[in-house]
């Protein structure tokens, strides 16, 4: 497309985020060195943005699109994906997961909180850490095969040693009285962070040797956060200059929440029943434990895929129950704070506020 044809396109939308994002995404997927390109769709909200942009600005048609089907996905999204074939004309390539979630679950362990904190409790029940208090210097001399790197999470290392104000993402303090919680009630289920990689990433490098991509297009936001948002400093990492196997776009990164709701409703998006009827925020793998809204994404699919429903939480069990009872921790944590700091204004001693059961 030519500047010229973009501006048309976006006449009377006053986004320069979105006019800008249009430019340059026409100008990396028109680029004559790649002659296959992989779009990875998820069926999400992101997802379907860029897919659009995608689609408006191919003009050879060197897209393929790709959906990695996890063995743990919404009737919603499948219906989507049908969805997004007939009204653009494109063919989704549906991949199977080199290992589907459920066995991954049943042969590894379940996620917990969230894919990093549960590395690092792979990796310490791996290597027979007690997930007793102490220093890093302790517990270092104590487990000397266990990975300093997950000692260091333990022990909120990283962030004395770097003399932080705020706690660092690469410590369990991060999640606040996670630790407490954990030395009090321990971990009695097998954790693993590995469901994403056998049902997505293996699958994303094994299809780049299969077809030989040139580059790969993924779905990040920087506005999302977390530590899959903040591995990357811009929307383009150009790995085949530096002994990688193709590069990454990521067409939307720099899209804002608003610049969403602005595209979305300029380029008349729709998106699918996860969103529009099931009232869910984000999709992704249907009852991951991950994040701290899964109890209300629980509670949509209870209501509308009952059968989905019964087998996540047959997978989930452990983990649903023990992160139920972390958030329950937290709360009395909080609350007690807190009054702690009313009896302490009022001139009480700690031994007074011991007393009376805080």
């Amino acid at each position: 497309m030519t500047v010229e044809q973009i501006e048309k396109m976006c006449e009377g939308l006053n986004n320069p985020t979105i006019f800008q994002n249009l430019l340059k995404a026409n100008l990396i997927i028109n680029k004559p060195e790649y002659k296959t390109i992989l779009c990875s769709i998820s069926g999400g909200s992101d997802s379907d943005i860029m897919l659009d942009i995608c689609y408006k600005v191919d003009k050879d048609k060197k897209i393929k699109y790709v959906w990695f089907d996890t063995g743990l996905e919404y009737k919603a999204t499948k219906e989507h994906l049908d969805y997004l074939e007939a009204i653009y004309g494109i063919k989704i390539l549906r991949e199977r997961a080199i290992k589907p979630i459920p066995l991954t679950v049943h042969q590894e362990g379940q996620p917990f909180l969230s894919k990093y904190v549960s590395e690092q409790i792979q990796r310490l029940q791996k290597q027979g850490f007690g997930f007793e208090d102490g220093t890093y210097e302790e517990l270092i001399a104590k487990y000397p095969n266990v990975s300093k790197s997950s000692i260091s999470w333990w022990t909120n290392h990283y962030t004395e040693s770097h003399g932080f104000e705020t706690v660092s993402w690469f410590d369990i303090g991060y999640n606040r009285y996670l630790k407490e919680f954990m030395l009090e009630n321990p971990i009695n289920f097998k954790v693993t962070n590995k469901c994403c990689k056998y049902a997505k990433k293996d699958v994303g490098k094994h299809l780049v040797k299969k077809y030989n991509a040139d580059l790969q297009i993924i779905g990040v936001r920087q506005a999302e956060g977390g530590i899959r948002a903040t591995m990357y400093k811009s929307c383009f990492s150009d790995n085949k200059n530096n002994g990688g196997d193709c590069d990454y776009y990521r067409p939307v990164f720099y899209y804002k929440d608003e610049d969403k709701v602005a595209y979305e409703r300029f380029f008349n998006i729709k998106h699918s029943d996860c969103y529009t009827k099931y009232g869910l925020k984000r999709t992704g793998c249907a009852g991951c434990p991950y994040g701290s809204n899964y109890a209300f994404g629980l509670g949509a699919i209870e209501y509308n895929e009952p059968l989905l429903y019964k087998a996540v939480t047959n997978m989930f069990k452990e983990s649903y129950e023990y992160t139920r009872a972390y958030k329950d921790f937290c709360i009395r944590k909080k609350n007690g704070a807190k009054k702690e700091k009313e009896y302490m204004k009022k001139g009480y001693y700690q031994t007074d506020i011991f007393d009376m059961g805080l």
